[in-house]
């Protein structure tokens, strides 16, 4: 989520580094606290020894260690949509396919269309969108964690796991403790998102996703994390879905 959200400042706001570096102190600095937007910050301030940015030279395929492949592989045992999880791991994938991504870019036609509306709006736009996916991403989280402890018959206390995280966790975040608050109010909550603090901050966001999904795609950057974020927040909050002809097609 967060080099998908560097990645809109960069190809679509034309910022430059010290710029987003600014930006990413000052979200820092509120609802988006957390070690990786501090340390985001850190990276773009970062220069070499030739007094040139650090960051443009580092290649752009990712590895990984396994903890993303493994949580989307319960998430399917389980049969849980962990889906931003998922599709993090795949954009990992992608990101590897560095030479076939080269030659495909000189290759096949993207978005002709520019950014023509008002930067400032449109950063504001990104924040609220980073923080309605992450909210999302940590709903999707403790949903797996609830089936596991269904199947298994743990007896997990959901508060105490996110406060856990908090201590020195690379997913160290500020509203870990709003978390907490939530399983302590209701340990039977079956979905964050539903909890009444988590359902006002959705609410005052999920209309910035939207304008972040729809923007990327028409200028054409990826955004799968943001774009998956959206359609699990619109899917879930459907009384009905397709699935009927699915069923109807088997």
């Amino acid at each position: 989520l967060i080099c998908e959200a560097y990645h809109l400042m960069k190809d679509i706001l034309g910022m430059e580094q010290d710029e987003m570096a600014q930006v990413f102190e000052e979200w820092n600095k509120g609802e988006l606290d957390s070690f990786l937007i501090e340390i985001t910050r850190d990276i773009l301030k970062f220069k070499d020894t030739d007094g040139k940015y650090l960051l443009p030279k580092i290649r752009d395929t990712a590895g990984q260690k396994g903890t993303g492949k493994w949580t989307g592989i319960s998430a399917l045992e389980y049969g849980i949509p962990v889906t931003l999880i998922g599709e993090a791991v795949f954009a990992r994938c992608l990101s590897a396919l560095k030479d076939e991504r080269v030659k495909a870019s000189a290759t096949l036609p993207g978005s002709t269309n520019k950014f023509t509306g008002n930067k400032v709006e449109f950063l504001e736009h990104v924040r609220k969108a980073l923080y309605a996916s992450k909210l999302i991403s940590y709903a999707q989280g403790f949903m797996l964690l609830r089936e596991a402890a269904k199947v298994n018959k743990w007896n997990l206390n959901n508060g105490s796991i996110a406060l856990m995280w908090r201590g020195g966790c690379i997913i160290r975040s500020a509203f870990l403790g709003n978390i907490k608050d939530a399983f302590t109010k209701n340990p039977q909550l079956s979905n964050l998102l539903l909890d009444p603090f988590f359902s006002e901050r959705i609410s005052g966001s999920q209309g910035s996703l939207r304008q972040v999904v729809a923007q990327a795609a028409l200028v054409g950057v990826a955004s799968p994390a943001f774009s998956s974020a959206l359609a699990f927040y619109d899917g879930y909050r459907s009384a009905v879905l397709p699935a009927n002809l699915l069923q109807a097609q088997r």
